[in-house]
């Protein structure tokens, strides 16, 4: 069983609901954040695993329809409903770590 925890974060413009998710070894996932944030943002993604280090997932723009994917992540982005959720396809033991949504203005 891998488990995902996701900080629990409150900002003006990014919420994340769950406090922490478990999938058994090559299921499926998917982590939720809200947003309210402007038409130029962009969204990320990133992982911290136990070593401590941030590493960068994915992004999405948020300007753009098309759901941004890299290698087994994958955004499911709504742009009407302000939600940005991150799928990862075939988890694996060294998926486990705490997961972040921000955004960042393009200014």
């Amino acid at each position: 069983m891998i488990i995902f925890l996701l900080r629990p974060s409150v900002a003006q413009t990014v919420i994340q609901p769950q406090p922490e998710e478990s999938v058994q070894e090559t299921g499926t996932v998917t982590l939720h954040c809200a947003y309210s944030t402007s038409e130029s943002d962009y969204l990320f993604w990133y992982k911290q695993p136990p070593s401590g280090e941030m590493v960068f997932i994915i992004h999405q723009y948020a300007y753009k329809q098309q759901n941004a994917t890299n290698d087994r992540y994958s955004v499911n982005f709504q742009k009407e409903a302000k939600a940005f959720s991150l799928r990862i396809l075939g988890s694996q033991l060294e998926d486990a770590a705490m997961r972040f949504c921000a955004y960042s203005d393009a200014q």
